[in-house]
């Protein structure tokens, strides 16, 4: 069995000593409910953290105000309990406060518990919602970064880039081909982590707004459906006619450019010169020539495609900078 103690672990078991130590220090009753909401309110993101936190807070303001009034007003009973939980849920849920239901409950139960209703055990309760909160507010704000892992997911997947751009190349030089493939499933399971990381790390910025690995990620992500959508067809072609060779120098000069750099404007004039250089060629005369033909057409329609798209995110981050700088 695999004992791991990992840095949650250990923010939650300093919260919890924390709020404890806070609450039974201020001798409030059933401390050790502060302890608890700290458990609760423990997040994975900062984000993530103040919203949970506000929908706890306002469920348990709410939750003491109502059920101390209806348990006053009705009478300390199971009966007046249950109903109470069964209008208080649905209304809870209907103000989108749901994440602050089982952490109000805590509360009702105290106040239901404690059997009457008074200035003192108000305070009390609200002073264990505030420690507890409060305590994993503060717990929050470590969050580790993702950053190393990032920029190694983002190595990873250029290499993968690379590598396949340059197995296309090869194959239409020769013919045939001893790659397996296994770039491709390695890219998808890459491009799946990289992205929910770059979300869990946007969601860790409160104040900074940029998404520059998110981007990036969904970027190539984009990219790699075309080069998925190539793999047939360059198949099809293997050196069958004159032009495949120039295909196959530019796919090898491409996959030699895969990193954050923008060459995109070279290549795309290089595509550009070997449709001017197509055109000037005469026409196919055989069957087997004009699919050739229309196939290495195709392909250099999607590779101008997978360029645009890198362009497109230079032209983002080209925008943001001059937003920035006038600012």
């Amino acid at each position: 069995m695999r004992f791991k103690i990992g840095y949650r672990t250990i923010k939650t078991a300093i919260g919890v000593l924390v709020a404890t130590a806070i609450s039974q220090a201020l001798q409030l009753d059933s401390f050790g409910s502060a302890a608890v909401i700290t458990i609760l309110c423990i997040s994975v993101t900062r984000k993530n953290s103040l919203r949970v936190s506000w929908h706890r807070f306002a469920a348990c303001l709410l939750g003491m105000i109502l059920s101390m009034g209806i348990f006053e007003l009705l009478g300390y009973t199971p009966i007046v309990l249950g109903l109470f939980m069964v209008l208080f849920i649905p209304f809870v849920v209907a103000l989108r406060l749901s994440l602050g239901i089982v952490t109000s409950s805590v509360i009702v139960l105290h106040i239901y518990t404690h059997a009457n209703a008074t200035v003192d055990l108000f305070v009390n309760e609200l002073l264990l919602v505030v420690i507890g909160i409060g305590t994993a507010l503060l717990m929050n704000l470590y969050m580790p970064s993702s950053e190393r892992q990032l920029r190694v997911f983002k190595k990873q997947i250029e290499q993968n880039f690379s590598l396949i751009l340059y197995e296309f190349s090869t194959y239409i030089r020769k013919g045939d081909s001893e790659w397996i493939g296994a770039e491709i499933s390695d890219t998808v399971r890459l491009l799946d982590e990289s992205k929910n990381l770059a979300i869990r790390e946007r969601n860790n910025q409160i104040l900074k707004e940029e998404d520059q690995y998110f981007h990036y990620f969904q970027m190539r992500e984009k990219q790699f459906e075309i080069l998925e959508r190539l793999m047939p067809f360059i198949t099809t072609i293997h050196g069958s006619v004159s032009q495949s060779e120039n295909l196959a120098d530019f796919l090898e000069e491409l996959s030699k450019a895969v990193s954050p750099t923008n060459h995109v404007p070279y290549f795309l004039g290089q595509l550009e010169k070997m449709r001017e250089t197509f055109k000037e060629m005469e026409l196919p005369t055989t069957r087997e020539e004009f699919e050739v033909r229309s196939a290495l057409a195709y392909i250099m329609h999607e590779l101008q495609q997978y360029l645009l798209i890198k362009d497109s995110l230079w032209n983002e981050k080209k925008d943001t900078n001059v937003k920035k700088r006038a600012f």
